[in-house]
């Protein structure tokens, strides 16, 4: 199982295909961002905040958006 994950956007499938090519290996996974929106369609405010803090980190989504790649360690 591979350590990092290259993370190309799914509006870049060239750039996919060649980083595919020239940097897939048994440490380096590279896959197309599979995200289609957000997961959550229930937008309301809870009454009661049971969490906490929150538990994701931050997303890469922004260098995404950016850069059009972006590289996740496992």
């Amino acid at each position: 199982m591979a350590r990092v994950i290259l993370v190309v956007s799914r509006s870049e499938p060239t750039r996919y295909a060649y980083v595919r090519h020239v940097f897939a290996s048994d440490t380096l996974d590279v896959i197309l961002d599979r995200r289609l929106g957000e997961r959550r369609s229930d937008r309301r405010p809870v009454t009661v905040e049971r969490r906490r803090g929150d538990r994701r980190g931050p997303t890469p989504t922004t260098d995404l958006e950016k850069f059009g790649w972006v590289i996740v360690r496992r």
